[in-house]
């Protein structure tokens, strides 16, 4: 399996910020520790290129970050300090998203260490995603002709508000959401699927949501291609997910997803998205079984 990974390219974040950029080295670290995949399988992504990021994205709002010309309020919005860093990490995060849909669609699945970066919509970032990987991703696997309709499972924590956005109205992307109901982002867009839960929501009760809607979600897209934004924020130890998940049952979840894609026969490239445990080992290990579990699932296929 083809793992896609750009965490050498640094973000630099000011004292006493609270996004975990550590969890992606660590990440890639523990795949290499454990053996995971060969070494030839670890892989740096070319950075998206303009014209790959105009199939989502306006020219004026990529001519603004390219050139650092952000309001202070565009980039509070991000959450992000500006720095060119930032810039060339976005774009790789785009082009490792890419990358693991050409190779799924070649491989049967594959992984961004990185993406899932839902929240941002064609003129604006939020909640700490600059550019929207997921659907340009999406848009370049339909225009290269690879594929005619994506499906996005997206089981971050937080609604994929920026791509069920982009998609609205779209029927060759079909875009599911399960996230938290009192959640950000508070204003929600509608996705093709939505399915939302209280907070504090544990296991069976999450899994027992989960289940008919991947079962109707993979029914009505008809896809060729899903991208799987998995998020590690479900967790019960997570700062900001306010669910209660345990690690087994996001264990489970990823199981479920990924077992109900490779019965329909549906090529899977995975995306990490949030994770904010309180301890980052924590939000390691729920990526990494994550990974695990997709190798299990293109070793079995590659027998």
């Amino acid at each position: 399996m083809d793992l896609f990974y750009a965490d050498h390219f640094v973000l630099p974040l000011p004292e006493g910020h609270h996004f975990p950029i550590e969890k992606y080295p660590l990440l890639r670290q523990r795949v290499i520790e454990t053996n995971l995949v060969e070494p030839a399988k670890m892989i740096i992504p070319p950075p998206a290129t303009t014209t790959e990021l105009l199939l989502v994205h306006q020219a004026d709002y990529l001519e603004k970050v390219f050139h650092g010309y952000l309001s202070e309020r565009e980039i509070r919005r991000i959450g992000f300090p500006w720095s060119p860093q930032m810039v060339e990490r976005a774009r790789r995060s785009v082009g490792g998203t890419i990358s693991a849909c050409r190779s799924a669609l070649n491989e049967g699945i594959a992984a961004n260490l990185a993406g899932g970066t839902h929240h941002a919509y064609p003129d604006h970032g939020e909640g700490y995603c600059v550019f929207n990987d997921v659907a340009v991703a999406a848009r370049v696997m339909q225009r290269e002709g690879r594929v005619h309709k994506v499906v996005i499972i997206d089981c971050d924590v937080h609604q994929g508000n920026g791509s069920a956005a982009i998609f609205q109205g779209d029927e060759s992307v079909f875009t599911f959401s399960i996230h938290g109901a009192k959640n950000f982002p508070f204003h929600k867009e509608t996705s093709s699927l939505d399915i939302a839960l209280p907070d504090g929501t544990g296991d069976e009760a999450y899994l027992e949501a989960l289940e008919p809607g991947i079962e109707e979600t993979i029914e009505r897209s008809e896809a060729d291609l899903a991208i799987y934004v998995s998020g590690a924020d479900p967790f019960s130890g997570d700062r900001l997910g306010h669910m209660a998940l345990s690690k087994d049952g996001l264990i489970r979840r990823d199981r479920l997803v990924l077992s109900m894609c490779w019965q329909a026969g549906l090529p899977v490239a995975i995306t990490m998205a949030g994770g904010y445990a309180k301890a980052v080992e924590d939000t390691v290990d729920i990526h990494f079984n994550t990974l695990q579990i997709a190798e299990e699932y293109h070793r079995n296929d590659h027998l």
